[in-house]
């Protein structure tokens, strides 16, 4: 069952990540894998660790050919209901990103904070990365620094201009202690949480195997996907559009009645 409980939701408070008991069971990671290649094949001129908005059927706007099969995983209401024990009971659903880091040549994730590029204010959001593969050291799982999330504030980062990173903004030197890191290691079907301000990372993947997994991120409603901000001056080494991403109320009212959930959202034939 898709419920929280009260250790786990002090340990997110406490550490900025959480990996619940909760996971998904062996038939529907296998279901999810078979869409992951069949993303993966309608998307040969992106790097499969650069599959953004994977949850939108269809090219979207973004340059990705996506899959309903991610926002049906997005939706599920027992994802969302450990999320809303988090952030509220008003969500919204904003992104899926599918990092795919293919054996021996798997980019890696710099040292960074997720709400150094993201248009939500105020900033808030908890991200569910949930391991499609094996997640271990040896192929690049992703590693937090617990506590890092507490002071709600964004450290520098600074542009690197190379072709082996998923994102191209590094935290600055002295930031933060690198000993402190912890390992998420996750088996298929486990997922993390974790807070939009926390620390993290991944290294490259120099292993034989792939590591998979996709992060659905969720902001409460008490917050505004600002469509007009710029994050990172748009320097983030992944082609995003804020200014057309959909938006998904999940759960609950949107509280400010500033969220626009027309935008993006195509219209089918015949429809007003």
């Amino acid at each position: 069952m898709g419920h929280l409980s009260e250790a786990e939701i002090a340990a997110y408070r406490r550490d900025g990540y959480v990996i619940p008991t909760f996971r998904l069971d062996e038939a529907r990671v296998d279901a999810l894998r078979g869409v992951l290649d069949k993303l993966i094949a309608d998307n040969p001129g992106v790097r499969p660790e650069k599959l953004v908005s994977a949850h939108i059927e269809g090219r979207n706007d973004e340059g990705v050919t996506g899959s309903r099969a991610f926002l049906e995983l997005a939706r599920d209401p027992e994802i969302v209901d450990m999320v809303a024990q988090l952030i509220g009971d008003d969500v919204i659903l904003w992104g899926c990103h599918v990092f795919c880091k293919p054996g021996g040549d798997g980019y890696e994730t710099p040292w960074h904070q997720d709400g150094h590029y993201w248009p939500i204010r105020p900033l808030a959001t908890c991200t569910v990365w949930i391991a499609l593969d094996r997640s271990d050291r040896e192929n690049g799982c992703l590693k937090v620094i617990p506590g890092s999330h507490r002071d709600h504030a964004l450290m520098d980062h600074l542009h690197e201009d190379r072709d082996d990173l998923v994102l191209s903004q590094r935290m600055a030197a002295g930031t933060f202690d690198e000993a402190d890191a912890v390992a998420l290691e996750l088996e298929p079907g486990q997922m993390s949480l974790h807070d939009v301000y926390m620390i993290h990372g991944a290294d490259a993947n120099g292993s034989d195997r792939r590591r998979a997994g996709v992060a659905l991120r969720y902001m409460p409603a008490t917050s505004v996907f600002e469509r007009n901000l710029n994050p990172a001056d748009g320097k983030s080494g992944i082609p995003v559009s804020f200014a057309t991403r959909p938006l998904w109320l999940v759960k609950g009212v949107d509280r400010t009645g500033q969220n626009d959930f027309e935008v993006g959202h195509k219209r089918k034939a015949g429809a007003p």
